[in-house]
């Protein structure tokens, strides 16, 4: 039978940076992916990277806020990843990191940017508000109707799809091997090992041991969980993204809106993305909605997101749309990533949920510090799978 320090579950940026980081400190590594590589959310998002609270983050009442801004720790941490990432892997990522701006057109949007200004003091992170001439002389492409902003100098994006192949690139070079089209049948421990059964691309049955496993399977986590008789709480949610055509270079930063869902930023091709956080809308299967396959776009919430895009851009509104897609990615209870060991199942480690393309490579080094090391060099309980083990308290060892 094949043995590997690390099985990494699940083929999207998190996995593919786990393997990557792994290989890296000379550990052997299998990842292992039911379809292809960033074929789920790492490569159908639309590429932000939002290090200011999203408004979704706070629009559930102070508490939940409070308890979503302890994310900021590992968002000042993944901005010097990404400051790095493209010299690391030789690779042009098209990063950008030229500033965010999250806008207000009432009081009652100045209120929450005022919110959100206290929590990313608390936590550290030096963003500004901005006054209205302020946002005219930083940003003119935006509307009148624009009467303050939350600053963040370095927020940006970078094309998602490139990042997830390079690290799998990289990860090959280092050792790690890949195996795609490979559907995981099986976890069970074995004294210390972990066993995963597989049925590869050629339909043949297959088992490896591994001294670890990695659950970095995004949405399908808990599915994976499952497998390994746990129960993790994320769940798979279909999003939106709008690209319209080409235009000369007109917007340098990231651009939301403090309350409502929006992401719009220029790429380097000269195409505006549009996103935001609005649904999609999974296909049914019986009686129920299925995850398997593809979600499709909501018309009507398409709409709504480009209108809002080409208010507060007006030039936008001169633009056609070219496309709209879905991705799908995990959301957590708690909107909170998991990061760590499960403590019901030793060697047996998650990293998933939370804002996976912005914290991604840092999800990835960390968790491989983590199985290494037996620590990370950032503080990540907070974040630990842990947090759940009242969940998991009934469920016996497999």
């Amino acid at each position: 039978m094949m043995r590997v320090d690390v099985v990494v579950l699940g083929g999207g940026l998190v996995g593919c940076a786990a393997a990557y980081y792994l290989a890296r400190r000379g550990a052997s590594v299998l990842l292992l992916e039911q379809g292809d590589l960033n074929r789920g959310a790492s490569g159908r998002n639309a590429g932000s990277l939002h290090f200011q609270l999203e408004y979704r983050l706070l629009r559930h009442g102070d508490q939940l806020a409070a308890q979503f801004a302890q994310i900021i720790p590992l968002s000042l941490v993944a901005i010097e990843d990404w400051r790095g990432l493209e010299a690391e892997l030789q690779a042009d990522l098209e990063v950008a990191l030229a500033g965010g701006l999250i806008v207000a057109e009432s009081a009652a949007d100045v209120a929450l940017l005022e919110k959100r200004q206290a929590l990313q003091e608390k936590w550290g992170l030096a963003s500004r508000l901005l006054a209205a001439s302020e946002v005219r002389r930083l940003a003119p492409y935006l509307a009148e109707s624009v009467i303050a902003a939350g600053y963040f100098p370095y927020e940006g994006h970078a094309n998602p799809r490139l990042v997830a192949s390079a690290f799998a690139r990289c990860a090959e070079a280092r050792g790690a091997q890949i195996s795609v089209q490979t559907r995981v049948t099986g976890l069970m421990r074995d004294g210390a090992e972990w066993l995963v059964s597989m049925i590869d691309r050629e339909g043949r049955a297959r088992e490896v041991s591994a001294g670890a496993v990695l659950n970095a399977a995004g949405a399908w986590a808990a599915e994976i969980a499952a497998m390994a008789h746990l129960h993790l709480p994320i769940f798979a949610v279909p999003l939106s993204m709008n690209v319209v055509e080409r235009t000369r270079p007109l917007i340098p930063h990231l651009v939301q809106h403090a309350s409502q869902r929006l992401t719009l930023k220029q790429v380097s091709a000269g195409n505006v993305l549009i996103g935001g956080g609005w649904p999609g809308r999974f296909l049914r299967e019986a009686a129920t909605m299925t995850t398997r396959g593809r979600a499709q776009p909501v018309v009507e919430n398409v709409v709504e997101n480009v209108a809002l895009a080409a208010r507060l851009v007006p030039a936008i509104g001169n633009l056609y749309l070219l496309r709209s897609w879905t991705g799908i990615t995990g959301i957590t209870t708690d909107q909170m990533p998991l990061l760590g060991e499960v403590p019901e199942a030793r060697r047996f480690f998650v990293a998933a949920g939370g804002t996976a393309f912005t914290h991604g490579p840092t999800y990835a080094r960390l968790i491989s510090e983590l199985i290494l090391d037996g620590r990370s060099s950032t503080a990540i309980d907070l974040y630990s799978p842990a947090r759940f083990s009242h969940i998991n308290q009934f469920m016996a060892s497999v």
